[in-house]
């Protein structure tokens, strides 16, 4: 069975795709909870296999070195063509990895080891290539083309096959559901535009309850994070390989759209708080809208939700919004001070990341499933991952891939997937998500506008914008 599979992966690019979309699924079941992994005892005939076959250290070990140096290989032992620097994986060339990932006889990978290297071994080579190299080794070194075992074979590609088309059936609906909800948005806008109070409600009418707000918040959050699967954020910053410039890595297979619909997802959320702030005709009710966000944000610090809490703050701050004085003094801005002064961006975001730390520390060591929450802010996520994959994107001097920066990232990337498989506790409100997913929002001209129209221009430059926005966006009302 694994020979068809060989000689498919040859034969036809959408066979390659099926098997590429195979090695993805294996990526996902081989996701590693860290802190359990740090405690999983080695056996003693596994530690004596060292000299024929190197095992790789757990991932507590792999961490507890003081840093890591492009040179360190140069004095470290040489097992095979992997290099170890005080019993820890340092780097090695692409095919010593690939080996090491093959299982024997008396061997078999840490699983620490095998996520990270499907996770990050794409930036060498692609999964579906990845996954013939690992079949060849299998055959020739266990002999699995012999008759004897092609019954047993098909039956298990059989089952992995089911299981791997439901997982698709489900992602599609999802993806499906996605563009419904874009198409919903952009038709409910077309009317708000022609007829603004036939459609148009506000959040206040919808849910005056902030607490309740930020627990839907919290599901929306949660749903969207559930369906991003850890190869998004390598293949997200894919580029030409650097050790070969006729390779283009996943220029050709590229998926990110589960990513992408997460990031969309905070944008829409701003543009919303600023909508609802910059709606109200009447100075108080605006007042009311920024008080009511403000405890919003502030029960989404307190259950974890950084990402839904950073939106609302970027929502308040906008300059439509900002510019909005005389509603602002109107409010009593101590506990939004308290709120922007734990996202400040100052010393790379360093209260955030204290706050999150803190959140991590709290979901690890949970009593309640509410506890367990944990949704960092994306944006930041992804500029550290981007970070963390530069580096595992150079490779060394010799030309071997730098390992240890595979681990870093490895590190990041899983404990995000710990996150993002948290149930949400709270009680679902369709009419709540409905509005939050499908109210329309405006856009950065129309939120001007409607700013300039609560509390006209102060100064020769806002009155000459207000006069464009209204000769541009009225007229094609």
């Amino acid at each position: 069975m694994l020979e068809c599979l060989k000689e498919e992966i040859g034969n036809t690019r959408s066979q390659a795709e099926r098997v590429h979309q195979k090695a993805e699924k294996l990526l996902e079941d081989r996701h590693v909870d860290w802190s359990e992994e740090k405690h999983r005892p080695q056996s003693n005939a596994v530690h004596s296999q060292k000299e024929s076959m190197p095992q790789t250290p757990t991932f507590a070990t792999m961490f507890s070195s003081s840093g890591y140096s492009r040179h360190l290989y140069s004095s470290g032992e040489n097992c095979g063509g992997l290099f170890y620097h005080d019993n820890n994986l340092v780097s090695g060339s692409l095919e010593a990895l690939i080996q090491h990932l093959v299982p024997t006889v008396d061997y078999y990978p840490d699983r620490t080891y095998i996520f990270t290297f499907l996770l990050s071994s794409r930036l060498f080579i692609r999964p579906y290539e990845l996954l013939a190299k690992v079949c060849l080794m299998c055959i020739e070194q266990q002999r699995l083309n012999e008759a004897i075992l092609d019954k047993l074979h098909r039956k298990t590609m059989h089952q992995i096959t089911q299981n791997l088309s439901r997982k698709l059936a489900t992602l599609n609906q999802y993806e499906e559901v996605l563009t419904k909800l874009n198409a919903s948005v952009t038709d409910r806008l077309t009317v708000l535009k022609t007829k603004p109070q036939s459609i148009q409600r506000d959040i206040l009418t919808i849910c005056s309850d902030p607490y309740t707000l930020a627990q839907q918040l919290t599901h929306v959050e949660l749903e969207r994070l559930s369906h991003i699967g850890p190869e998004e954020f390598v293949q997200a910053f894919a580029h030409k390989d650097t050790y070969d410039n006729n390779k283009t890595c996943f220029n050709d297979l590229k998926k990110t759209s589960n990513l992408e619909a997460y990031v969309e997802w905070f944008n829409r959320l701003s543009y919303l708080v600023a909508t609802e702030i910059c709606m109200p005709v009447k100075k108080k009710h605006r007042a009311r809208v920024i008080e009511y966000f403000i405890d919003v944000a502030r029960e989404c610090f307190n259950i974890g939700n950084f990402n839904s809490l950073m939106a609302i703050i970027s929502g308040m701050n906008m300059s439509p919004v900002s510019r909005l004085k005389k509603t602002w003094a109107k409010i009593k801005t101590a506990k939004f001070d308290i709120l922007e002064h734990q996202m400040d961006p100052s010393s790379n975001f360093y209260n955030y990341r204290t706050a999150l730390r803190g959140a991590a520390q709290r979901s690890m060591t949970a009593h309640s499933t509410r506890e367990k929450i944990v949704i960092p802010f994306c944006s930041l996520l992804i500029k550290d991952i981007y970070f963390l994959n530069e580096g595992c994107a150079n490779r060394l001097l010799n030309g071997h891939v730098n390992f240890e920066k595979f681990w870093e990232l490895a590190k990041q990337v899983s404990e995000f997937m710990t996150w993002k498989q948290v149930e949400c506790p709270f009680e679902r409100d369709r009419k709540i998500l409905q509005y939050l997913l499908t109210a329309p929002v405006f856009s950065e001209d129309t939120l001007y506008l409607a700013s300039y129209e609560s509390e006209s221009p102060e100064n020769h430059i806002e009155k000459e914008r207000w006069k464009m926005l209204r000769s541009t966006i009225l007229t094609r009302v």
